[in-house]
C-alpha cells in the first residue's frame, strides 16, 4: 500500500487554515495508508527565530496535531530534528540536486526578495524536503498547490540519484502529490493566505467567544457596501469557510441569502460560527485532556521517533553503501 509522508512547521498553536488545508485531510488519510507526519523544525530555522520559542512551538504543534485527530496508534508522529538521518541524507542529495532547479523555485524567489542577506538554507530548503520524504520512501505526499513545485524537485532528485547510484533499480520512488481537497484558506483580512505571522488567523483551540470576536470584523465581499447590496459568494472568504464547516444545505442557503441580500454579512457570520462549534469543540476537549496528561504527548512522539529512526537508518545504510561510504 502506498506510504504517505507530510510535514508541518512548528508555528505554535494550529489555526483553522492548517486544519482545513492539511491536518483534517491527514486524519482521514491515516486510516487508508501507512502514514508518517513530521513537525519540520529544521525547516523553521531558515528565517530569524527565537530558540526558546521554537521549543515551545514544537510541543504546542504536537499537542494540536494529536487533538485534531492524528492517532499515534495508527500513524507515526515525530519531530524532524529527533531523527538526524534527515540532515545527512540532505547533504548527500545536495551533491545531485541541480542548482538551476533550486534557483527557479517560486518560494525561493518570493522569500529571497524580502531579505537583504539570503541564507543558503533558504535555497536548499527543498533538498531537505526531498530528504524528509525519500528517507521513508514515501509514495504520496499530501500537499497544497503551492507545494507541487517542491515535490517535482523531489522527483528530480530521486531520478538523478537513482541514475547515478541505484545500481539499475529505482531505489527511491518518485513521490506523487496528493492534492488536499480544501482550497487555499484565506486569512480573515481576505488578502493573504491564513498565517500566524500575518495576524489573520483563528486558532484551532480558541474559545467560542474568541472565535466570534475574530469573525465579526472579518472581511467579506469587498463590493458589498450596504446591507441591501447583493453579494458574490465566490469572492467572500466567509462563504468558503461555510463550505468547510457547514452542511451542504446550509451552504446552499448561504449562497441564496448572499446573492439576494436576504442576510447581512453579520447574519452569515453568526450561522458560520454556529456550525464551526460542533467540529471545534471536540478538538478543544481533546487538547485539554492532553494538557492535563502531557505524558501522552511524550509517548506519542517517542513512539513515532523510534519507528521512524529505524526506517531512516535502514534507508541511509543502503544509501551510504551505494555511494561508497560503507
Amino acid at each position: 500500500m502506498p506510504r504517505i509522508f507530510s510535514g508541518i512547521q512548528p508555528s505554535g498553536e494550529l489555526h483553522i487554515g492548517n486544519y482545513l488545508g492539511a491536518v483534517k485531510n491527514w486524519a482521514a488519510l491515516q486510516h487508508k495508508h501507512p502514514s508518517i507526519f513530521c513537525i519540520v523544525d529544521y525547516h523553521a530555522i531558515t528565517v530569524a527565530y527565537d530558540p526558546g520559542q521554537l521549543r515551545v512551538r514544537r510541543r504546542d504543534m504536537a499537542l494540536g496535531l494529536l487533538a485534531a485527530g492524528i492517532d499515534p496508534n495508527v500513524a507515526s508522529l515525530f519531530v524532524q530534528s529527533s531523527v538526524p538521518e534527515h540532515t545527512e541524507l540532505t547533504w548527500l542529495f545536495n551533491t545531485v540536486a541541480p542548482l538551476g532547479e533550486l534557483e527557479r523555485q517560486t518560494q525561493f524567489k518570493e522569500k529571497s526578495q524580502k531579505q537583504e542577506s539570503i541564507a543558503a538554507g533558504l535555497l536548499t530548503y527543498p533538498v531537505l524536503q526531498a530528504a524528509d520524504i525519500l528517507i521513508y520512501k514515501a509514495d504520496l505526499v499530501p500537499v497544497g498547490e503551492d507545494q507541487v513545485q517542491h515535490l517535482e524537485l523531489s522527483r528530480v532528485i530521486a531520478r538523478r540519484w537513482n541514475a547515478q547510484f541505484g545500481r539499475g533499480e529505482d531505489f527511491f520512488p518518485e513521490p506523487q502529490p496528493l492534492l488536499t481537497p480544501a482550497r487555499r484558506i484565506m486569512g480573515l483580512d481576505g488578502q493573504a493566505k491564513m498565517s500566524k505571522s500575518m495576524g489573520n488567523t483563528i486558532g484551532l483551540l480558541e474559545t467560542p467567544q474568541q472565535v466570534w470576536e475574530k469573525l465579526k470584523p472579518a472581511v467579506t465581499d469587498p463590493k458589498r457596501v450596504k446591507r441591501t447590496d447583493p453579494g458574490t459568494p465566490e469572492v467572500c472568504n466567509i462563504y468558503h469557510l461555510h463550505r468547510a464547516f457547514s452542511p451542504p444545505d446550509v451552504v446552499r442557503n448561504v449562497e441564496v441569502q448572499c446573492t439576494t441580500a436576504g442576510w447581512g454579512c453579520i447574519d452569515c457570520k453568526k450561522v458560520l460560527h454556529e456550525h464551526m462549534e460542533p467540529e471545534l469543540a471536540p478538538i478543544r476537549r481533546r487538547a485539554d485532556e492532553l494538557k492535563a496528561n502531557p505524558k501522552l504527548v511524550d509517548e506519542a512522539l517517542d513512539a513515532g521517533t523510534a519507528k521512524c529512526t529505524t526506517m531512516a537508518r535502514e534507508t541511509l545504510r543502503a544509501v551510504r553503501d551505494r555511494m561508497g561510504f560503507d
